[in-house]
C-alpha cells in the first residue's frame, strides 16, 4: 500500500532541511523525484545521496515565486515525462518580526512563496492530474496555522491560508481521482532552526510543552508524506496531519 514504484514526484524545497528528507522518503519507497529549489548545489546533493541508496532522481532548479519559472519548470517535466503524479509543496519563506517592523509590502515575498506558489504550481499540475484520473498534491502547513504566537503574523497567515487552499484544492480536484491534504510539522531540528534547536533554554520549554518532550528530527516527517502520497491514503483528502510530537495537544 505504500509503494510508489512507478510515480513521478516534485518536491519544492528539496535541497534542505524537511523538503530533503521527505524526497529521500519517497524515493526509498519506490518514486522518482524530482527535486525543486533555486540553488543547484544542495539539491545536486540531495540527488546523489538518493542515487547511492538506488533511487532515481533528478534537479530541477526554478524559483516558484516567478511565473515564466513555473511555467518552464511544468514544460519541462511534460516534456520529458508527459505526467507528474505526486507534488509536495514544502518550500516556504518566514519573516519573524514584529507587526510594526515590517516594510510596506514586505508581507508578500512571504506570500508568494507560501501560498501563492502552491495555488499555482497546482493550476499547473491539475490537467495532467486530472488526464491520468489519479494524483496526490501535499502541502507543508505548519502548527503555526491552528495556533499562533507574537511576532510571526506574516508566516502564520501564510500557512493559515494554505490549509485553506488544501481543503478547496480537495473538494475541487476529488471527483478526478485527486486527492489534497497538508502537512503540519512542529519544531523540527532543521537546519534553518540550528540555532534555535541548540539552544538549551528552548529544548527545556520543549521538553515541557511537547508530549514526547523533543525536537523532530528531519526523517520523521517521511512517513507521513509517503502515507499521504500512496495508496495507503486513497480516502483522505482536504485532511491536515500534525506531525508535532504532540506540541499542540499537549497542555
Amino acid at each position: 500500500m505504500f509503494d510508489l514504484t512507478g510515480r513521478l514526484a516534485l518536491v519544492t524545497g528539496a535541497g534542505r532541511g524537511l523538503g530533503r528528507a521527505i524526497a529521500l522518503a519517497l524515493a526509498g519507497h519506490g518514486a522518482t523525484v524530482l527535486l525543486n529549489g533555486r540553488e543547484r548545489a544542495p539539491l545536486e546533493a540531495a540527488a546523489a545521496q538518493i542515487r547511492e541508496a538506488g533511487g532515481a532522481a533528478e534537479v530541477r532548479v526554478a524559483d516558484l515565486t516567478d511565473a515564466a519559472a513555473r511555467a518552464a519548470l511544468m514544460a519541462g517535466i511534460r516534456q520529458a515525462h508527459g505526467r507528474l503524479d505526486i507534488v509536495v509543496n514544502n518550500a516556504g519563506a518566514r519573516a519573524r518580526r514584529a507587526l510594526g517592523d515590517f516594510a510596506p509590502g514586505e508581507i508578500e515575498g512571504v506570500m508568494a512563496t507560501n501560498l501563492i506558489a502552491p495555488f499555482e504550481l497546482a493550476r499547473l499540475v491539475a490537467p495532467l492530474m486530472v488526464a491520468r484520473g489519479w494524483g496526490r498534491i501535499v502541502n507543508i502547513a505548519s502548527i503555526a496555522g491552528p495556533i499562533a504566537r507574537g511576532g510571526d503574523a506574516a508566516y502564520t497567515a501564510s500557512k493559515a491560508g494554505l490549509v485553506g487552499l488544501t481543503r478547496a484544492l480537495a473538494a475541487e480536484l476529488g471527483p478526478h481521482g485527486i486527492t489534497v491534504n497538508a502537512i503540519a510539522p512542529g519544531f523540527f531540528a532543521t537546519e534553518a532552526n540550528t540555532e534555535m534547536a541548540e539552544d538549551p533554554q528552548i529544548a527545556a520549554w520543549l521538553k515541557g510543552r511537547t508530549s514526547l518532550g523533543r525536537w523532530g528530527q528531519p526523517h520523521e516527517i517521511g512517513g507521513a508524506a509517503v502515507f499521504l502520497a500512496s495508496d495507503a491514503a486513497s480516502f483522505v483528502t482536504g485532511h491536515v496531519l500534525i506531525v508535532d510530537g504532540g506540541h499542540v495537544s499537549h497542555f
